[in-house]
């Protein structure tokens, strides 16, 4: 497995010819399972090293070792992205291994509950992972970022977050969650141009994961976390600040 290349704190790697993530840090919430995970499986092969973090100890640390078993670079810090203190230990623990890169922000909880029964513990904890977790992210990231004088952060929402769409039923706190990740993204990209950091947000609709079944079992999917996962890898790679701030709406033909 190759080395991470050490270098001067706040100093930023050479960009690869081919490949923007080539030798750089990248951080993966909600990388235990889904779209999660699948980015940080492609982004490792990308050739980053990738920082991993969700709730789950023992599916987190079976992501990383499967990236390492392929010959990537994974280092696996399980954390509560609505935790303050968890979210400052685990951008310690990135920093500790080098100058991050990139961030993507996959970690999201989805209780389906009628409005009239949606209860405070269920909208609290919903936007408190969903929003206030990529929040807390972000602000970390963001701070990492500005000394290197580059970055990248890609969120991830969804259709349900999106104006004029379809949205179902059960899903008061999920969608209002995923409406402040768009306005989120929009914040960071504003204040992060004049630091070379760019912002973006996916917006994917039905994709074929456990949340998925959980909004809605009678819901086809049209996209795998893997067909996520290559487009995140495809936006990093690219020249991203172009599409700062941009949210982008994935729809799919089933």
């Amino acid at each position: 497995m190759a080395e991470l290349v050490h270098r001067v704190p706040g100093e930023m790697p050479p960009a690869s010819a081919a490949r923007w993530l080539a030798g750089r840090l990248a951080v993966v919430t909600g990388a235990s399972r889904g779209i999660g995970a699948a980015t940080a499986a492609a982004i490792a092969a990308a050739g980053a090293h990738v920082v991993l973090a969700a709730r789950d100890a023992r599916a987190l640390a079976g992501v990383a070792g499967r990236i390492n078993d392929a010959g990537g670079q994974a280092t696996p810090v399980p954390t509560d992205v609505s935790n303050e203190a968890a979210v400052e230990r685990l951008f310690a623990e990135a920093a500790a291994v080098g100058q991050l890169g990139a961030l993507v922000c996959a970690a999201g909880v989805l209780t389906p509950a009628p409005f009239a029964g949606t209860t405070s513990a269920v909208w609290n904890e919903t936007l408190a992972v969903n929003l206030t977790g990529a929040f807390l992210c972000c602000r970390a990231a963001f701070a990492a970022m500005v000394p290197a004088g580059a970055g990248r952060i890609v969120n991830i929402a969804s259709l349900s977050g999106v104006y004029a769409t379809e949205k179902f039923p059960g899903l008061a706190a999920y969608n209002v969650s995923k409406y402040g990740v768009v306005g989120l993204t929009e914040a960071i990209a504003v204040e992060g141009k004049e630091h070379g950091i760019s912002a973006v947000c996916l917006s994917p609709g039905a994709v074929d994961t456990e949340m998925l079944r959980r909004a809605n079992p009678a819901l086809r999917p049209g996209l795998t976390p893997d067909d996520v996962a290559e487009l995140i890898v495809a936006l990093l790679d690219s020249p991203l600040a172009a599409l700062s701030g941009a949210n982008l709406p994935l729809f799919s033909n089933a």
